[in-house]
């Protein structure tokens, strides 16, 4: 039986698509500028977070122990002064985002997607050509080394060689051991952004949270300058810290809410309903009086 043109071009057709699966996979468009959108997370990602508010994050103890020493007055010295978030932490800060391609400019096979978040210029390269990550022996930096790849229309990323960030701006640390997975979601006008991060030294199991970005038809990207300066002086080495035991808003946020210290210490039990029914059986923190307080805090 002869074969007809219409048959032939149907053939032919079935035979690009199969040889080239990405024209028919719905990968969503996530090009342009975004403003994040902030709702019951705007107290922790706009002024921040409480010292000693830690309650249910599954942090360890070592990771405790290291914000109990922290002291904002560090981010005076000049090394901390223009860091950047680290991608386990940026797309819940402030700032536009604004997302582009690397496409092959024969094939237009897609090569990366970059991300670009305004607050200290954060730049970073999500590698979508399937190449795997380096070796462990390789660089960290502050946005890692990111691959990605859809599934269907969602973007998944996992990022690794991270160098050590933080959980929260209070002081709650991540090692350079962490490692992050994200999954993007486009709803028409609004991307959610699901974040998990893995880390062996600070957390004793995954955290995952969420947050939104709505695009913006007419958005812009400023340029972010920072040059550091001496804003407190200090003698050389003088790094601000607290000793264990000695840190005199430990327990401020607690007392202040009449939350017990165990709630307020965090840890994966205290996200827990089990943990909840316990509550009324926890002393409620108490402030130190101010006798006992170290001397430079007393009023």
């Amino acid at each position: 039986m002869p074969i007809s043109i219409r048959h032939l071009l149907a053939g032919l057709a079935v035979a690009v698509v199969l040889a080239h699966p990405s024209v028919v996979s719905a990968q969503a468009n996530l090009v342009g500028y975004w403003g994040p959108l902030y709702d019951e997370d705007w107290l922790e990602r706009i002024p921040g977070p409480d010292v000693g508010d830690y309650a249910g994050l599954p942090i360890s103890e070592a990771a405790r122990k290291r914000a109990e020493a922290w002291d904002a007055s560090l981010l005076t010295l000049p090394e901390h002064q223009c860091k950047p978030h680290p991608s386990t932490y940026g797309f819940r800060g402030v700032g536009q985002l604004r997302v582009w391609e690397d496409r092959d400019p024969a094939s237009q096979r897609l090569i990366a997607l970059h991300t670009h978040i305004q607050w200290q210029e954060q730049h970073r390269v999500i590698w979508m050509d399937g190449r795997p990550h380096p070796s462990e022996f390789e660089p960290h930096t502050w946005q890692g080394f990111s691959t990605g790849h859809f599934e269907g229309d969602t973007l998944v990323v996992r990022t690794t060689h991270l160098k050590a960030g933080w959980v929260r701006r209070n002081g709650l640390p991540l090692s350079d051991r962490a490692t992050l997975t994200e999954h993007f979601v486009r709803h028409e006008d609004v991307l959610t952004h699901v974040s998990m991060i893995e880390d062996p030294v600070y957390l004793t199991e995954p955290l995952i949270k969420t947050n939104g970005f709505e695009w913006l038809p007419n958005g812009r990207m400023e340029p972010y300058p920072c040059r550091p300066a001496d804003e407190v002086p200090r003698e050389a080495g003088d790094v601000p810290h607290h000793l264990p035991g000695n840190n005199p808003y430990e327990r401020e946020f607690a007392a202040r809410h009449g939350l017990p210290v165990e709630a307020a210490a965090g840890g994966a039990e205290t996200a827990l309903p089990e943990f909840m029914m316990r509550l009324p059986s926890l002393p409620k923190a108490t402030m130190a009086p101010v006798s006992e307080l170290p001397e430079g805090v007393r009023e």
